[in-house]
């Protein structure tokens, strides 16, 4: 019987107990890990490669970087980083999904770069890490699977060293209307489909379009990124607010 007091949470559309959000996220990720990266390719046209370039862009990795990407499955952002840095630096890779981290270590094994990122299973909310560990930290499209989003940006800021960088992907809001309404209609019909004909999984999918629109919007979630200490706290958007950068500084 479930606990009429027990705090709740959302799971897209769906009002479930907080206890009970990161075994569901689990279970989305454990589906898809095999054919994450396809699918990404597919329900975004490939565009999900320019945003990621555009984060890696704003971060400016510089040699020698220690960088933790969190909710990093399998690789995306750790490998693009490698290129910026030319190897010169360390990536830890968090991801609470085993089956995401084992598609992403086959592929640093391929690349021959086993030795410059970790993987590591592991919590947002509870960091498995000393304070002022890391000179950057990364999201990308994580941030908004996590239980508690405001212990996952305290965690952020505990493990940064002072000077340390925060970067946040996320999908956001369109900001104009009518682009809203086609973006949704896309969303919510094409999607979903999309998943259900390249992974097997549609209800994944559809939880992926519902969480999207339960995420706050550019400003509110910049002000819970300044809520959590971080100073400097700008965003920008990109394709006209389907995603949205999120950064700040540890000062």
């Amino acid at each position: 019987m479930t606990d009429p007091e027990a705090p709740t949470t959302h799971f897209g559309f769906e009002t479930i107990p907080e206890a009970d959000k990161a075994g569901r996220v689990h279970g989305v990720f454990t589906s898809v890990a095999t054919r994450y990266d396809i699918m990404n390719d597919a329900m975004s046209l490939g565009i999900h490669r320019l945003w990621k370039q555009a984060a890696l862009d704003w971060l400016a990795p510089r040699p020698d970087m220690e960088l933790l990407d969190v909710a990093g499955g399998t690789g995306d952002i750790a490998f693009r980083f490698l290129d910026r840095v030319k190897d010169r630096g360390h990536v830890t890779v968090l991801d609470m999904t085993e089956s995401m981290l084992a598609e992403g270590r086959a592929r640093a094994e391929k690349a021959g770069r086993a030795g410059r990122i970790d993987w590591i299973a592991g919590d947002a909310m509870q960091l498995p890490f000393p304070d002022s560990r890391f000179d950057a930290y990364t999201i990308s499209f994580g941030i908004r699977n996590v239980t508690r989003i405001e212990d996952a940006l305290a965690e952020a800021f505990r493990v940064l060293r002072p000077g340390g960088r925060f970067l946040a992907l996320e999908f956001s809001r369109v900001p104009v209307e009518g682009l809203r309404w086609l973006y949704d209609r896309y969303s919510f019909n094409v999607i979903p489909a999309l998943g259900q004909t390249i992974v097997g999984d549609r209800a994944s999918y559809q939880y992926l379009v519902e969480s999207i629109r339960r995420f706050p919007a550019q400003e509110p979630f910049a002000e819970m990124i300044r809520r959590a200490g971080f100073g400097n706290v700008a965003w920008r958007n990109l394709s006209m607010g389907v995603a949205a950068l999120h950064s700040g500084w540890k000062l």
